[in-house]
């Protein structure tokens, strides 16, 4: 297990390729990285990337939201602990406001399977969580219930949430999600985009899950 410290700079790195391939800006989003059974790391309320240092990324538990410290964590965190009780095998979650997956999210379309890649990596679609107040009770319910069975999921009129079992992935699903809704939105204006059939989505995604990203391990 990787001690604190490396976990909180993997935070900050995080953070800092977000700003740079424009997913967030400013303070904006969020990132989190599970620690073990009880406790996550996660982006503190309010401050900017950038400046981050190890002493600013705040310890949580995600069972009861406690926190130690007077630096207060994201105001998001209910979210990101909600995916942590709920999803076993993810250990990483990274809150966005990227452009192409926020106008998907601003028209309340969800996206089909329309790239190989994103059926892979996300799943056979990606929902749209109905709007809710941000850090309520309400979106961390109804954002949760569209992660169900994906990689990210949009939060409409908000923004999108991204996971994976590691904060590398977790980040690539970000890239492929803007993507793959830059691909949505420009296909509109060609007759719209032509979906991969369902099942075939499913059997890549589970694929992907099960023997390729298993396959890309052992090849490094």
């Amino acid at each position: 297990m990787e001690n604190t410290d490396c976990i909180k700079q993997k935070i900050i790195e995080a953070g800092k390729r977000l700003l740079t391939e424009g997913l967030v800006s400013r303070t904006w989003g969020n990132v989190s990285i599970r620690v073990d059974e009880k406790i996550m790391a996660i982006t503190p309320s309010g401050r900017a990337y950038e400046e981050l240092t190890l002493n600013d990324i705040v310890l949580v538990n995600y069972h009861t939201s406690k926190y130690e410290g007077n630096i207060k964590p994201s105001s998001e965190k209910e979210l990101h602990c909600e995916i942590y009780k709920t999803r076993k095998g993810i250990n990483a979650v990274i809150h966005t406001h990227q452009m192409n997956a926020s106008t998907v999210a601003t028209a309340g379309r969800e996206v089909p399977p329309i790239l190989d890649d994103m059926a892979q990596l996300i799943g056979p679609s990606v929902r749209v969580a109905d709007y809710a107040l941000p850090s309520t009770k309400k979106i961390v319910s109804r954002t949760v219930k569209a992660l169900n069975g994906r990689m990210a999921a949009l939060m409409a009129n908000h923004g999108a949430v991204c996971i994976g079992r590691n904060i590398d992935e977790a980040f690539v699903v970000c890239q492929v999600l803007e993507k793959a809704c830059k691909a949505f939105i420009e296909a509109e204006f060609l007759g719209g985009a032509k979906s991969i059939g369902k099942f075939e989505a499913w059997f890549m995604h589970q694929y992907y899950l099960k023997k390729y990203s298993a396959m890309d391990k052992k090849n490094k």
